[in-house]
C-alpha cells in the first residue's frame, strides 16, 4: 500500500509543477499554458482517483481482520 501513497504524492507534485509552468507560460505561449493546465487537471484527477481506491482497499483489508 505504500506504493499507492507514493504515486498519489507524485501526482500532486506533477500538478503543482504543471500549474507553475502554466502560470509562467501564460503571457508568452498560451497554447503551451493550456497543455500544462490539462496536465495539472489530469494529475489532480489521478491523485484523487488513487486516494479513493487506496481508501477503499484499506477499508476492505481492515474489515476482514
Amino acid at each position: 500500500m505504500k506504493s499507492y501513497k507514493i504515486s498519489e504524492i507524485l501526482y500532486w507534485i506533477i500538478a503543482v509543477v504543471a500549474t507553475y509552468e502554466s502560470y509562467n507560460q501564460w503571457s508568452t505561449n498560451r497554447q503551451k499554458a493550456y497543455i500544462f493546465i490539462g496536465f495539472a487537471l489530469l494529475s489532480i484527477f489521478m491523485a484523487l482517483f488513487r486516494r479513493h481506491y487506496r481508501n477503499k482497499f484499506n477499508k476492505r483489508g481492515n474489515s476482514s481482520k
